[in-house]
């Protein structure tokens, strides 16, 4: 399978499975703000209101366990990263003194694990 192929179905496998990542929030209550939020820094996957904060979430998906767990991906760069997107989204939006948080889903297989306050911007 060519390059360009490969990289459109892991965009599109990334696309379901952070719909139903976002699908799992609001069953917890969550109100989903917006998918796949994109500034120079880079992307946030879902960002969601819970309650009195704004929640930015990283989705990360396995298959299965051979590459390790989902949730040790989301690695010190990438939290920088999610900071850096997190600030943007503030600004952009004009969101002034608003408590916030990361939280990281992990998918393996049909496995659903959030990560609340999953790290510290």
């Amino acid at each position: 399978m060519p390059e360009k192929h490969r990289r459109q179905n892991r965009r599109r496998t990334g696309a379901d499975y952070e719909k139903a990542a976002g699908y799992y929030l609001e069953q917890l209550g969550y109100e989903v703000l917006q998918y796949n939020y994109r500034c120079r820094s880079g992307e946030i996957d879902i960002v969601a209101r819970d309650g009195e904060y704004l929640v930015f979430c990283e989705v990360k998906y396995r298959s299965d366990g051979e590459k390790g767990s989902p949730l040790e991906a989301v690695d010190a760069r990438k939290q920088r990263t999610l900071y850096q997107c997190a600030r943007c989204y503030l600004a952009e939006h004009r969101i002034g003194d608003f408590p916030c948080r990361f939280d990281v889903i992990g998918i393996e297989g049909t496995k659903i694990i959030q990560i609340r306050n999953a790290f510290f911007g």
